[in-house]
């Protein structure tokens, strides 16, 4: 049985920033609104468009349609949103429009989509560079203050994305899956089959990527051990980098929970990292520029 004490790897550096512990008291979440891109690709937009562009968060966990409607996995979302961010959310793998008829739906169809040689995660990321390549051009989204944000299969797909494109400044995830053999949906798949797909194989693209995640000690359905150990690769691929560089943080927190459940507060952790990231991200670049 896995049982870890609460840990951090890497460091944060925190700059004057906005503060989530003064957050106005709840109002109503923002209502989804259900958009396309000039190619169709269908989204989910939660907010108005702003007088200008904003920071946006890309939130992941289940289908469009069922983020409307389950308002704890974009919990981050609504926290950023009071502070003038945008959040969106798009299909994963297998889930609302993504979703194949006469396939397995969900996990399952993750683990029969890679046992049919295709590449799961490509065809997500480019739905979503061109969802954000939407928001950008339309006036919605600045594109020097984006970040990512998922729970359990969604800190998956926020990786990926976070990998695969430049402008994610900093990813949270919260009790990732980060290696897809260690899900039961995966009984039978090799790890050959898996692995360019899992976590570890992105860990160099993420380099200049700010990184946090949590997990539960005891967490069987993805598994406490591989989340530690891919906090720690994420963490090596930093090592390698000249002295004196700006070096993107990896944060990782352990706390007990009652199996894979978000740890306490995870939310709003990772609502802090993320401004705290995306704010010092914007900074550094704009001393760079002078």
């Amino acid at each position: 049985m896995e049982r870890y004490a609460y840990v951090v790897i890497g460091w944060l550096s925190f700059l004057p920033s906005l503060s989530l512990a003064e957050t106005p008291p709840a109002n109503s979440p923002p209502v989804m609104r259900v958009m396309q891109t000039s190619e169709n690709t269908r989204f989910g937009l939660f907010g108005e468009k702003p007088d200008a562009p904003r920071p946006t968060l890309f939130v992941f966990a289940t289908s469009v349609d069922d983020m409307g409607k389950l308002h704890v996995y974009s919990e981050a979302g609504r926290l950023l949103a009071k502070h003038g961010w945008l959040y969106v959310t798009v299909d994963p793998p297998c889930h609302g429009h993504d979703h194949r008829e006469g396939e397995p739906a969900h996990l399952a169809g993750w683990a029969h989509r890679i046992k049919s040689g295709e590449n799961l995660t490509k065809p997500f990321v480019g739905r979503c560079v061109e969802v954000l390549d939407y928001l950008v051009e339309q006036g919605y989204t600045d594109p020097k203050q984006v970040a990512a944000c998922g729970t359990s299969r969604g800190g998956f797909c926020a990786l990926h994305f976070a990998a695969n494109d430049s402008r994610i400044g900093a990813v949270a995830c919260v009790s990732p899956v980060t290696n897809l053999l260690a899900l039961r949906e995966f009984n039978g798949v090799t790890a050959e089959q898996v692995r360019s797909q899992n976590v570890f194989a992105i860990a160099e693209k993420l380099r200049k990527t700010s990184v946090w995640l949590s997990i539960g000690n005891d967490d069987q359905r993805v598994g406490t051990h591989h989340c530690v150990k891919a906090a720690d690769r994420f963490q090596a691929t930093r090592s390698q980098q000249r002295p004196g560089s700006t070096v993107a943080p990896v944060e990782l927190v352990i706390k007990p929970t009652n199996g894979h459940q978000p740890v306490k507060d995870a939310y709003r952790l990772a609502a802090q990292f993320l401004v705290d990231r995306v704010n010092s991200g914007a900074q550094i670049r704009q001393r760079s520029k002078k």
